[in-house]
């Protein structure tokens, strides 16, 4: 048996945020999960809130959604909370590799999909692509990449698109893992500029699949920049996400550094629990089954796709501690009569519900579990998708649940 102050369920940008908060605070932390959460599948920049227009003042616009939506996570953590937390993520990329905005607020971005779509916060190897000028930006694919079509995502932004073949790399069938890891080898991206070079009729910029590197993005980026003469800049595609994986893998960096446990692949069979609190976790590594005990627990294990929430033929549950779920009233009502309709599918504010400070609660109020915090996607009320809000939610409550959780 092992004794840890905080215990982090979840391995997503929730988790990693509340981990990372609690080692700045002193504290002992394991986190623990199956996986690393919707970063790898779809991390790439940090939305905040996209139905904000572009250049429009965040705070107020925030302070408006929470006046008109008093139970979205937002509104347990404030404009105060959200700025401290966005500025604590922004601490952890240094630069070359940073997060910043484009302009004052949002920014519209290209995706892969040839469309665009707001968000704030963008890895330099986006920032080029906000504010795009069609006439001057050339989308570059390259041959034997099934995952990003880059005749598709040119004749949507109305530019020039182009096809690059680098015979000699074998790239038929490589996946977007083995594309950043030869980016990452300085003969494979000089090579490519040269490529990118001889194809370009004037274009001051220049969009890629999100590929570009896994380990030395900044200088995959400035080194294309600097043969091609051309703002460079990513588009991201299909999973998996390059650019969430490196997310990633700076938090796992940085957490060990700082002294934390990680548990990766490990389901957590069980939580035990004893007076209204969680006295422990069961970490299954078949054929062993180890209990680790904690003063305090968060919960950050996302909603469907990390198992935080599971839906059978009547009901949605959450799985772990049994805690009760926000849904609508019977799956009839799960769904809208059109699939696109204009208003978002009730299913998908369905979570768990939170007291003030992150506590789960039952619909009358009555907190469930005194030393358990909840924070990221699992939580009810909020259309994260439709609103383009889902890194700031993760962020945001990640941080709020972990000075909670450790608040004396």
């Amino acid at each position: 048996m092992k004794r840890w102050d905080l215990i982090v369920i979840g391995l997503g940008l929730a988790g990693l945020t509340a981990a990372r908060t609690a080692l700045a605070r002193g504290a002992r932390v394991l986190i623990c999960g199956r996986g690393i959460g919707s970063l790898a599948l779809f991390g790439n920049s940090i939305d905040l809130l996209g139905e904000i227009p572009p250049g429009a003042d965040l705070e107020a616009g925030i302070a408006k959604k929470i006046a008109a939506e008093p139970g979205h996570p937002y509104a347990r953590v404030g404009w105060t909370g959200i700025a401290a937390a966005l500025t604590a993520f922004r601490e952890l990329f240094c630069p070359p590799y940073a997060f910043a905005p484009v302009g004052e607020g949002n920014s519209l971005v290209p995706t892969g999909a040839g469309t665009l779509r707001p968000t704030y916060l963008l890895p330099i190897t986006m920032t080029a692509g906000a504010g795009l000028a069609a006439e001057e930006t050339l989308i570059v694919g390259l041959r034997g990449f099934r995952d990003f079509q880059e005749n598709t995502v040119a004749l949507h932004l109305r530019c020039r698109g182009v096809n690059i073949a680098l015979p000699r790399y074998g790239l038929e069938g490589l996946s977007a893992l083995a594309l950043a890891r030869l980016m990452d080898e300085p003969s494979f991206r000089e090579s490519l500029g040269a490529a990118i070079r001889r194809q370009m009729a004037g274009e001051r910029q220049i969009g890629l699949p999100a590929v570009l590197g896994l380990k030395q993005p900044a200088t995959v980026l400035k080194t294309l920049e600097s043969i091609t003469g051309a703002r460079i800049f990513e588009i991201p595609m299909l999973p998996p996400s390059i650019p969430g994986i490196r997310i990633f893998h700076r938090f796992r960096e940085e957490l060990i550094a700082k002294g934390a446990t990680f548990l990766m692949g490990h389901p957590v069979a069980k939580a035990e629990i004893k007076n209204g609190r969680c006295t422990g976790i069961v970490v299954q590594n078949l054929p062993l089954s180890t209990l680790h005990q904690a003063d305090q627990v968060i919960l950050a294990t996302g909603r469907f796709l990390g198992g935080g929430l599971q839906a059978d033929r009547e009901r949605i549950s959450e799985p772990l501690f049994a805690l009760p779920v926000h849904q609508p009233a019977g799956r009839g009502e799960w769904f809208r009569e059109r699939f696109f309709h204009r208003e978002a599918h009730p299913v998908h504010s369905a979570g768990i519900l939170t007291d003030a400070r992150l506590r789960p609660r039952d619909e009358k109020g009555k907190v469930l579990l005194a030393n358990v915090r909840v924070a990221g996607s699992i939580l009810a009320h909020h259309q994260a998708i439709d609103e383009h809000s889902r890194e700031g939610i993760d962020i945001a409550t990640g941080f709020r649940a972990a000075e909670e959780a450790l608040a004396p």
